[in-house]
């Protein structure tokens, strides 16, 4: 244990300042969205008898931004800061843990966490401004905020048949405005999509997708088989208090199916390793309390509330809504698998960190962004999970090989992680 400890405490510098690089991006990207809503967007043409586009314009909206970024950011990172700090790393930890590494899996947890949420607000910012002020789509109040000028109607057409049929359905451009605040006018022309429900539904979203992943909500559905001591499998064991780092390489048991685990948890050691252990399907896996569905689906219902104040407040139609739902959305889900295992196979972990060497790229011919050399500042004989404490020591002769003169590579982990997993 003392071994864990001590290598937990040498982090590489490298590997800190790539995740403070990865900071720097994210706000960069936030930073850059900013800035397409101080550019003049394009002002499509638009017909002055354009039903679609007449309604009033109220000054006052439902929701704010300034509420709709509290709700949509700020809200969801308190509690993933709150539950990271509570939560994590839960009733799996050993008694002998050190502090050191409980303290290094609550601020990992909390960093990805907030990095997610980062990454997928900053992208929906940067991708809705930056189409908003490319499509230039006109609102569905911008006559109202234009109060055009028909006297001269004829003076600012710009296409259409409107001069051989009725003057009325001309094509004109934006310069028939008589609105003398080109604010409220250039936002006239900011409808598509709809930056309440991306931004709404890029925050809310993933603020979902996190507590269905700490708190184990999700469908039950049938494992797979599982061969690694780090899978859920091994969290069942961590959780029911079975090992099975007891187990010889030359044993003939062998890892069995995790739908033959679930739902068994006062069964004992010799039921699951016996060749004969079965389980009824319906006795694999079980619903999660309703309470906690409701809990998960009380940002979902406040982003759906958001985005319907944009389509009663005129602010947008209802095309623009959907393509901002589902670009915030599909951001959100993006966002969270970018930093953290699947819902219902990752036991409520994030992913680790990079090893050091590959802590700002992989080579050609390199696979994936974790190695050997572990996450520490120097190169010792051991590497480790940075946010677990796991260590991995090459065993045999002079340290160059096992017995047999080949090296031989076993992990040991602190007692939350399971203990002596060979692999």
């Amino acid at each position: 244990m003392n071994t864990v400890a001590a290598g937990a405490g040498r982090l590489s510098k490298r590997l800190m300042l790539s995740y403070v690089l990865d900071w720097i991006v994210i706000i960069v990207i936030a930073v850059v969205g900013a800035l397409f809503t101080l550019i003049t967007p394009n002002r499509r043409p638009f017909s002055p008898v354009d039903a679609s586009i007449s309604f009033p314009y109220r000054e006052k909206e439902t929701i704010s931004t300034i509420v709709l970024v509290i709700v949509s950011l700020v809200v969801p990172a308190v509690v993933i800061f709150v539950v990271s700090l509570l939560f994590v790393p839960g009733p799996t930890l050993g008694k002998g843990t050190p502090k050191s590494l409980i303290w290094r899996r609550k601020l990992w947890e909390w960093n990805t966490g907030w990095m997610g949420l980062a990454l997928a607000c900053a992208g929906a910012f940067l991708l809705t401004d930056g189409m908003k002020a490319t499509f230039g789509k006109p609102r569905p109040d911008l006559l109202s905020r234009c109060n055009p000028d028909l006297g001269n109607i004829q003076k600012y057409a710009v296409g259409g048949y409107g001069d051989q049929i009725n003057e009325g359905i001309l094509l004109v451009s934006w310069h028939i405005c008589r609105q003398t605040d080109m604010k409220i006018l250039d936002d006239g022309f900011y409808s598509f999509p709809s930056g309440h429900s991306s931004l709404s539904w890029a925050g809310l979203t993933y603020f979902t997708l996190f507590l269905c992943s700490k708190f184990a909500i999700a469908i039950p559905f049938l494992a797979p088989h599982t061969f690694t001591p780090d899978s859920a499998a091994a969290t069942f064991f961590r959780r029911t208090g079975h090992s099975r780092g007891n187990h010889s390489s030359n044993s003939q048991s062998k890892d069995i199916p995790l739908s033959n685990l679930a739902g068994h948890p006062d069964s004992t050691a010799q039921q699951f390793h016996g060749p004969s252990a079965t389980v009824q399907l319906r006795n694999q896996a079980a619903a999660p309390p309703v309470y906690l569905l409701v809990l998960a689906f009380i940002p979902i219902g406040a982003a759906i509330y958001i985005s319907s104040t944009r389509y009663s407040d005129f602010r947008h139609h209802g095309f623009d809504i959907i393509a901002g739902s589902l670009l915030g959305f599909a951001l959100a889900w993006f966002s969270f698998r970018w930093y953290h295992l699947p819902v219902r196979q990752g036991a409520g972990w994030s992913w680790g960190a990079r090893s050091r060497d590959r802590a700002f790229a992989v080579p050609v011919g390199v696979h994936g962004y974790v190695g050997h050399e572990g996450w520490q500042n120097e190169k010792p004989s051991y590497a480790a999970d940075v946010e677990s404490g796991r260590i991995m020591t090459s065993q045999g002769g002079t340290g160059a090989g096992g017995p047999n003169g080949t090296a031989q590579t076993q992990y040991y982990q602190p007692q939350h992680e399971g203990v002596g997993h060979r692999v």
